[in-house]
């Protein structure tokens, strides 16, 4: 999909400590599906362009913001305040 998501990791301990979180989120977390974030090793970073940064706090506004995005936020948010 075009908004995947993934962590990158640079080392084994970065990539056992992402599945390490998943699982738990998995197993404790507020969602009932599972998560379905990839880890993947880092081969190469090419930064975004600047109007991707702070995506979701500069355009909560919007539509895909509101109905996807914030939904989630949320849920986090209050499981791990």
């Amino acid at each position: 999909t075009q908004y995947r998501s993934a962590i990158f990791y640079e080392d084994e301990a970065q990539r056992d400590t992402a599945l390490e979180v998943i699982q738990e989120l998995d197993r404790d977390g507020p969602w009932d599906d599972p998560v379905v974030t990839t880890v993947e090793p880092l081969v190469s970073f090419y930064p975004a362009e600047e109007y991707h940064d702070e995506y979701f706090r500069r355009n909560e506004g919007q539509p895909y913001c509101q109905v996807v995005v914030a939904p989630k936020v949320g849920q986090f948010r209050q499981r791990f305040a």
